[in-house]
């Protein structure tokens, strides 16, 4: 682990674990963290495996086969026949399987098309189909298919890890508001408790009528019960947070009481390059993911085509009682053998049938895939107006607080020489907290709306 900007500590399984301590987790050092050891990350690497896996069983439809058979009768002391072959098989990505055999055969009544020499007989050829799956076959396809399973499964990958993005920012930043909302709240509470305990103090001096210490008495028991509510808001965001905090071992951490967030308005993440963004649609994984499925079907279709054709299989193997005796041993000369099986279905309806079948399916595809495009691209100009209005809202209520705290300044000044009431405080302090809690509220659905623009655009990790 080298993790330098991570140096804060976790309550794991009931016991402390220090992580040198520190008061604020930053965004940035969250998703690192979320990155190396949430679960959903882990099982995404997982995807890479499947793919290799998948390919290495495809691979296997090309390996070499070793073979051998013994077949023999004896009845009433007479060896009948003894007959023994053994050989191996090479499938070749070209179509061509390479075949090796060793044929030894003995009996009284052996067949006469069995008989071979007495030391046994060696044949070394191959065969081809030079009508159906001469260009692509059953392994052939299956092994091409599975690379593109492959290439799939890292897009799948990329999908998730945008998505536990988008979540983990969401969850950080509602925890960051929560906690913002909360020493609003907090400063509310103290404010009134000061004034409580000046009004207090001038009744007692004879100053102000008894009446102004119940109303902001009152006032300090509505704070109060704010900043529980607060308190609690903010507790529960946090155990929202843990869920996404785990250790190398994949077990659960949990933020110590004393970590916070770093505060609202340090993050700044800017104005995105939609232009970039736009073009990033094309190679959006969920649009990656469709692009393999057609390539997936092109390869079943041309599988289906091929199967129209008839099947045309030719066999040649050389024959000899040893290996010295194939040099200089022509071509359907002598010492061979040599096959041919031609075959085909009169109607081909369920080779048509199939054809037509992977047709239509791409057809489909093809179609969703039209359409995704423009759902992602309607999405993600969606999002970035919306990441522009959040911009200027806040630009505005920076606008709006700031006449309200002058406004409040304004009151307290008056109620000082006895022109205003403790009425008129407590309701212009009222509109400047919820005016900061509304700024607040922005600040967070601003953060999170940056991901959600880059989520759309297909992009994910990257640690500000």
């Amino acid at each position: 682990m080298k993790y330098g900007l991570i140096v804060f500590s976790f309550l794991w399984m009931g016991a402390a674990v220090p992580l040198q301590a520190q008061e604020t987790l930053n965004y940035s050092d969250f998703l690192v963290w979320v990155l190396d050891y949430h679960p959903v990350a882990r099982q995404a690497d997982l995807n890479l495996e499947l793919g290799r896996q998948e390919i290495r069983m495809a691979r296997g439809g090309f390996d070499p086969k070793l073979y051998g058979n013994m077949d023999e009768k004896q009845y009433q002391g007479t060896e009948y026949y003894n007959k023994q072959e053994a050989g191996i098989v090479v499938p070749t990505f070209g179509g061509v399987e390479i075949q090796g055999m060793v044929e030894r055969n003995t009996g009284t009544y052996l067949s006469s098309e069995n008989t071979v020499p007495e030391n046994g007989l060696l044949a070394v050829g191959a065969a081809v189909n030079v009508g159906k799956g001469l260009f692509i076959d059953e392994r052939r396809a299956a092994l091409q298919q599975a690379k593109i399973y492959a290439l799939a499964r890292e897009e799948e990958r990329k999908q998730t890890l945008n998505d536990l993005y988008l979540d983990a920012t969401d969850a950080y930043w509602s925890w960051a508001g929560a906690y913002a909302n909360l020493k609003v709240r907090e400063e509310g509470l103290r404010l009134a408790s000061i004034r409580f305990e000046g009004i207090k103090s001038s009744f007692e001096q004879g100053d102000l009528p008894a009446i102004d210490t119940v109303e902001s008495y009152t006032q300090v028991l509505n704070r109060s019960i704010q900043v529980q509510e607060a308190e609690n808001v903010f507790f529960a965001r946090t155990q929202e947070l843990n869920v996404f905090l785990w250790d190398n071992d994949q077990n659960p951490l949990y933020l110590e009481p004393g970590i916070f967030p770093q505060f609202l308005g340090e993050y700044a993440p800017g104005l995105p390059d939609m232009q970039d963004f736009r073009e990033l649609i094309s190679t959006h994984p969920e649009l990656r993911l469709l692009d393999y499925d057609l390539n997936y079907l092109e390869i079943d279709r041309r599988y289906k085509a091929e199967q129209l054709k008839p099947e045309v299989l030719l066999k040649y193997n050389f024959l000899t009682e040893s290996l010295g005796g194939l040099e200089g041993m022509g071509f359907l000369e002598n010492n061979y053998k040599f096959g041919v099986k031609i075959s085909t279905p009169l109607l081909l309806r369920k080779e048509r049938g199939g054809l037509g079948l992977a047709k239509a399916k791409i057809n489909m595809v093809t179609y969703k895939r039209d359409l995704k495009y423009q759902q992602l691209r309607a999405k993600l100009e969606q999002e970035y107006n919306t990441y522009l209005v959040l911009n200027n809202q806040i630009d505005t209520f920076r606008d709006n607080i700031n006449g309200l705290e002058r406004l409040v300044e304004g009151e307290r000044t008056k109620f000082e020489m006895g022109e205003s009431s403790l009425f008129l405080i407590n309701a212009r302090e009222t509109s400047l907290f919820d005016a900061l809690l509304v700024k607040n509220s922005l600040y967070v659905k601003k953060y999170i709306g940056f991901s959600k623009v880059r989520n759309a655009a297909g992009l994910g990790f990257e640690v500000p």
